[in-house]
């Protein structure tokens, strides 16, 4: 098996004089590149993770192809028959599935989940074949009608009848059941670790250890893939939704629009003006004598109140000449006015007016 191992080895692009790599060497780096990756707090589209992750899946073909070249499984022995060294090679469709996973490529990205699922369906059925544990084997093209998915009948799907409220029922119970031995195995898995990291494991230590990650894989395989048949069925519906959206005449761009006031005519605008605040044209002095020259100011033409001497009537002009005598505290005007208001006193109105018949 070594000299195998050294006759399909990977040699280095970037170092010729470098060693080539052996198929444990390349599936322990493969699978500590996917830890790496999946642990990592940066960005899963960053350039430094994406070449992580190209690499990483090209040891783990390397080995794959080593693995088939080497003929470490067959269908015709059992699980106890395969030695402890081989079993951590089961694990290579798992994680190269995983790593392509992680690929980033938007364009692509039904391409890469297609196949990543044929990469875990791999080791599903290779797993099926040793019975390393009991599940079921999902479907081979991941186009059977899932409970409550679209199988061409709308009303069906609306309502759903008992048997999809079943099969419904069945599917959920399976997904809680495979958590619990997700939980169970990684709760195993890491009182191993420390023994087979140390380096004191014995053989059928170190034999569990490996077949507790394969029976680990196989929870995360059955998720993994019901997850990419319904990301495939949303990502080939929006392929036709693209190819059938109808395409959007193209417009050539419209030249800026200058502004313009919204007026039945011209005169309105002298009149009423723009319509928004607008600077001041003059200081208040030039209005002032612009006024000035034209004669409206308040002591420039702007009428006053008339007066008896404006319209010429001499009985209105003596009576405001004896009202500015009184006023004015003249002895003879204010006899006159003594006596003529003692007259009125003992004579009524109208007295001696002849023609009223007084």
């Amino acid at each position: 098996m070594a000299e195998s191992e050294n006759s399909n080895s990977v040699r280095q692009p970037l170092n010729v004089d470098a060693e080539p790599l052996k198929l444990s060497e390349l599936l322990d780096r493969g699978w500590k590149i996917f830890e790496e990756v999946d642990s990592t707090n940066e960005p899963l589209g960053s350039n430094s993770i994406q070449v992580k992750v190209k690499r990483g899946v090209q040891m783990l073909e390397e080995a794959s192809r080593m693995v088939a070249q080497l003929d470490l499984f067959s269908r015709n022995e059992e699980l106890e028959e395969i030695a402890t060294a081989d079993l951590k090679y089961l694990l290579l469709p798992a994680l190269l599935g995983a790593l392509t996973m992680k690929q980033t490529t938007r364009d692509k990205r039904l391409e890469i989940v297609q196949t990543a699922r044929a990469y875990f369906m791999d080791f599903l059925r290779r797993c099926e074949e040793y019975k390393v544990s009991q599940f079921k084997l999902p479907d081979s093209t991941g186009e059977k009608a899932r409970p409550g998915s679209e199988d061409g009948n709308a009303k069906a799907n609306s309502f759903p009848g008992p048997t999809n409220l079943v099969a419904m029922a069945a599917q959920r119970q399976a997904k809680i059941e495979r958590y619990r031995q997700k939980k169970e195995l990684e709760a195993k898995l890491s009182d191993v670790r420390r023994a087979v990291e140390s380096g004191q494991a014995d053989d059928e230590v170190t034999r569990d250890f490996y077949l507790l990650n394969v029976r680990r894989w196989v929870a995360v395989c059955l998720e993994d893939t019901e997850s990419i048949d319904q990301e495939v069925e949303i990502l080939k519906k929006m392929d036709m939704f693209k190819e059938n959206a109808p395409k959007q005449p193209t417009h050539p761009p419209r030249p800026p629009m200058k502004p313009f006031i919204l007026t039945k005519d011209a005169v309105q605008a002298k009149v009423f003006g723009a319509g928004y605040p607008s600077l001041p044209t003059m200081t208040v002095d030039d209005w002032y004598e612009q006024h000035k020259k034209r004669g409206v100011l308040p002591d420039q033409g702007v009428p006053r109140k008339p007066t008896a001497e404006d319209h010429g009537d001499p009985s209105e002009t003596d009576e405001e000449e004896k009202e500015k005598k009184v006023e004015n505290d003249d002895d003879e005007s204010l006899l006159k006015a003594r006596n003529w208001d003692d007259w009125k006193d003992t004579h009524r109105r109208g007295y001696g007016n002849r023609q009223n018949m007084g």
